[in-house]
């Protein structure tokens, strides 16, 4: 069983960059980008533990899961 890799994917049309997704990522990874909206820091730290997903009140972010060799 390979590694796992994660990716952050943010719909902006549905974020209005509260940062309840920056305040619950345990990693401390995502910050604000130039637009307001979560961007991630270090994606190589990122866990996949959807609490930034889990947390958002408008469904504006996604962790998508990659199997990496």
């Amino acid at each position: 069983m390979g590694k796992k890799k994660f990716h952050l994917v943010v719909y902006p049309e549905r974020c209005k960059e509260c940062g309840i997704c920056m305040a619950f990522c345990p990693q401390k990874n995502l910050a604000a980008g130039e637009d307001g909206r979560p961007v991630v820091i270090n994606p190589e730290a990122c866990t996949g533990c959807r609490q930034c997903e889990y947390y958002c009140p408008d469904f504006a972010i996604r962790i998508e899961q990659e199997d990496v060799e």
